[in-house]
């Protein structure tokens, strides 16, 4: 009888602490990807950056300048392309996270509910002598 409540607990805390075992996994997994593609978006954006700063420096008369003037249009709609693409990226990042995370709870739910109606389960009668 002791055992079984022993077994039963141990199943039970196993049951608790598996989904946010994997909720932490899932977290952190999430961070290390998140955290890459903003790291590679601002070195993008300093590229870009230091491109039209080495640009501006080589204006040397009224041409240069025309010219350059009328790049920056062209390099201020991809730049704002780009944005858009990288805030569309990360929501479709953080979308997939939700969903993972609305999926590990429903796992953990249907888990833990099912643990509960193990363990409440009435013990098997005994016959008396």
């Amino acid at each position: 009888m002791q055992e079984n409540i022993l077994n039963a607990f141990a199943e039970q805390a196993k049951t608790m602490y598996s989904p946010m075992s994997k909720f932490n996994s899932l977290f952190v997994e999430n961070m290390e990807k998140m955290t890459e593609f903003q790291l590679n978006a601002i070195k993008s954006y300093a590229d870009l950056s230091l491109e039209q700063m080495k640009k501006a420096s080589e204006i040397k008369d009224a041409d240069t300048m025309r010219t350059f003037s009328a790049s920056q249009a062209e390099v201020a709609s991809s730049l704002n392309k780009k944005i858009m693409d990288d805030a569309k990226a990360m929501s479709d990042m953080a979308m997939d996270f939700k969903s993972q995370v609305e999926t590990l709870m429903e796992e953990a739910r249907t888990s833990a509910a099912a643990t509960t109606t193990t363990a409440t389960k009435p013990a098997g009668k005994t016959k008396a002598a």
